[in-house]
């Protein structure tokens, strides 16, 4: 039975049963007729086994008349009150419980997932999958020249294109900073390149006011693949050694963790930049 209060009381406080205002009356209302109901039988049992005992000390039917007109009502009343108050007050918990783990888990600027629940997303995640980060190129600059109410509008921004370029199947989150991150968990792996493409277009063609002014920034950003089983410090890391060639490349562009070797060696043919950086960072 404790078990099953128990059970009860976090079912709700998950918004189970009250998950609305509405559901309160409704589900008050269906308890108290029940309860009404039973009230009305137990009122109509206890005059009957009176009676047979021989105990009842006014006439049994004028007692189950007034036993019928005012049982049902009254108790009706009583319980559709009682039930309302503690599941408005259920209610009213659950809903700034809900709240509270929603501003737990939400980077207030850019309005997408923090650190801390992308990690738990990432190792939630079951499959291959890919990992993208992204980060904004020259953001100190941006700061110190024009300020960091802008510095926080151009990652407002830059979120919104981030969040609109990918589905709810991924995940987008601000991990810090000016640094985002994108798990990519669709069976779909292989078209995450254009994708990440499209993104880093769009941020590319962004015009931010600043007075009379509108700020142009650019993205970098690196990809690593995920097959299932493989830690997040480690894809991860990938992503991040992807992500710092693009930067060292010359920024504004995207590197997928795979073809560094590639890069390296000379086979994909890039700027000079990018072969010596990404030389350098195989080799240290």
């Amino acid at each position: 039975m404790r078990d099953a209060t128990k059970n009860w009381i976090v079912r709700q406080l998950t918004l189970g049963e009250f998950s609305s205002r509405r559901a309160v009356v409704s589900r008050a209302v269906w308890m108290a007729a029940k309860i009404a109901m039973l009230a009305y039988g137990m009122n109509i049992c206890a005059h009957l086994g009176l009676v047979s005992l021989g105990l009842l000390p006014y006439d049994l039917w004028p007692a189950l008349v007034i036993a019928t007109v005012l049982t049902p009502p009254v108790s009706f009343m009583v319980a559709v009150v009682a039930y309302s108050v503690v599941g408005f007050a259920v209610y009213d918990l659950a809903v700034s419980r809900a709240e509270f783990e929603r501003i737990s888990r939400i980077d207030m600027l850019s309005g997408l997932l923090n650190r801390r629940a992308f990690q738990r997303a990432f190792n939630d995640a079951g499959g291959d999958a890919s990992l993208v980060l992204f980060d904004i190129d020259r953001f100190k600059a941006i700061n110190d020249t024009f300020g960091h109410s802008v510095g926080d509008d151009v990652i407002a921004a830059v979120a919104d294109v981030i969040r609109a370029g990918f589905t709810q199947d991924e995940v987008c989150a601000r991990i810090g900073g000016e640094e985002f991150a994108v798990l990519w968990s669709s069976a779909r792996v292989e078209s995450i390149a254009e994708r990440v493409e499209q993104v880093r277009e769009r941020v590319a063609a962004l015009e931010i006011p600043c007075g009379a002014k509108r700020v142009s920034v650019t993205i970098s950003g690196g990809i690593a693949d995920l097959p299932h089983g493989r830690s997040f410090n480690e894809i991860f890391s990938e992503a991040d050694r992807a992500l710092y060639v693009a930067k060292a490349s010359g920024r504004d562009r995207i590197v997928r963790h795979r073809d560094i070797d590639s890069l390296a060696n000379g086979e994909i043919v890039m700027p000079k930049a990018l072969v010596l950086s990404a030389g350098a960072r195989l080799a240290g």
